[in-house]
């Protein structure tokens, strides 16, 4: 398929780099429609972790000015980026559990505490989609993965780490909210999300955190459909949506 870029439109016609069922894509999607939306295409940078979600890179490649990052860095980053760039520049990271929640798990409290003008977009989908499937902070008890062959157990490896309610405990953040993809309804809850993530950066007001719950069926070895239906049963049980702060 012949590749086109153009200035107009925030995302690439590129055929996809995600998994079937995987939601990454739904989610580059609605970013690029809010970027377009809001006008922002000439003013956004979008810092992209490592991951799943690197693959971001070939659908707003050419569209909007982009930092790849070392694992976990993409706050720090970030924060250097929004600083330095002019006022009116919308800055924003895309990151995974594993990126986020992990070996980045320093990076985002400090950007948090600190009240960084920045917009965080998190991808949850409970496992490394990129490496094989292991075990992620946000891995639920009982989950099988490539680390955790027999489930999650929570006496030798802890609980799942929720980065919402986590970032909550801080002063400074203005906006903290977990959606999910699982549904069109929350798809488009998630989109206006977004909106109000990128509203607030525009609007000069402080760090915004945006948790989007996704499936991974490679790794969870479960069909599209399936795994939709695991989400739902079990993922949002342990995750529920809803926001946590409005400022």
């Amino acid at each position: 398929m012949e590749k086109i870029y153009s200035r107009t439109k925030a995302v690439n016609q590129v055929s996809g780099g995600f998994c079937p069922g995987c939601f990454h894509g739904v989610i580059v999607k609605i970013i690029g429609e809010v970027t377009e939306e809001m006008g922002l295409i000439d003013k956004a940078v979008c810092v992209i972790g490592v991951g799943c979600c690197n693959n971001i890179y070939g659908y707003v490649k050419g569209k909007v000015d982009m930092v790849n990052t070392p694992h976990g860095r993409a706050p720090a980053v970030a924060t250097g980026l929004k600083r330095m760039a002019p006022q009116d520049t919308l800055v924003y990271t895309y990151q995974g559990d594993g990126d986020c929640a992990a070996i980045g798990l320093s990076e985002i409290i400090y950007a948090a505490n600190r009240g960084e003008k920045i917009t965080v977009i998190f991808v949850n989908n409970s496992t490394y989609g990129m490496t094989g499937g292991q075990m992620a902070p946000t891995t639920l008890i009982g989950q099988k993965s490539t680390t955790t062959p027999k489930g999650r157990d929570a006496d030798d490896v802890g609980y799942p780490m929720h980065m919402c309610e986590l970032l909550n405990t801080l002063r400074a953040p203005v906006f903290i909210t977990r959606v999910s993809c699982d549904t069109a309804p929350h798809i488009l809850k998630a989109k206006e999300a977004i909106r109000k993530g990128f509203q607030n950066q525009i609007d000069g007001k402080g760090f915004s955190f945006i948790e989007i719950m996704s499936s991974c069926p490679t790794n969870w070895g479960l069909s599209p459909v399936d795994s939709v239906k695991f989400m739902q049963e079990n993922t949002l049980k342990e995750f529920p949506i809803g926001t946590l702060r409005d400022n």
